[in-house]
């Protein structure tokens, strides 16, 4: 394995993770001041609510948002507190929880998608044409491919995460 890396390549990264930190801030801030929920807790509604039964199995969901499992039983169990989701017992693996979005999560999910999308074309997509867009997917993709080449791992394109 090489331990050089590219002037260009090293600047692309440290402009990555800038834009990213930038953005992600921005956006933490809006959600907080203009729906009263963190950003991670409007990650995860979105993500239970875009399933079929609006639940994903704990050590799922942990996955798609990057979080230990101990980290997201406590957000979990913040937000069940608040009414947002419920845990109910997965019946076909007794060690295993479902987090489970509610009608009141769905409401509070739907109230912040206009201004959320708004706060990301703000913050973001404003500065990218079409092809910029399919350049920066094109990328990506090409990193998550790289990096979740085992079969059953694109976790991103399977609609659960």
């Amino acid at each position: 394995m090489t331990t050089t890396i590219s002037d260009q390549k090293l600047a692309a990264w440290r402009t990555f993770l800038a834009a990213y930190g930038m953005t992600i801030r921005s956006l933490e801030h809006e959600m907080l001041e203009d729906q009263g929920i963190p950003l991670t807790w409007y990650e995860i509604l979105a993500r239970l609510d875009a399933t079929p039964e609006g639940q994903l199995q704990m050590k799922d969901l942990a996955e798609c948002i990057l979080l230990s499992r101990s980290g997201l039983t406590r957000l979990i169990d913040r937000m069940a507190a608040d009414g947002l989701v419920d845990r109910l017992p997965c019946p076909e693996d007794r060690r295993g929880t479902y987090a489970t979005i509610t009608d009141e999560g769905r409401d509070a999910l739907h109230r912040a998608m206009p201004s959320h999308i708004q706060s990301i074309n703000q913050h973001f997509l404003r500065y990218l044409d079409v092809f910029d867009a399919q350049a920066l997917q094109r990328v990506l993709k090409k990193v998550l491919d790289a990096e979740h080449d085992d079969a059953g791992a694109r976790w991103w394109e399977t609609g659960g995460c």
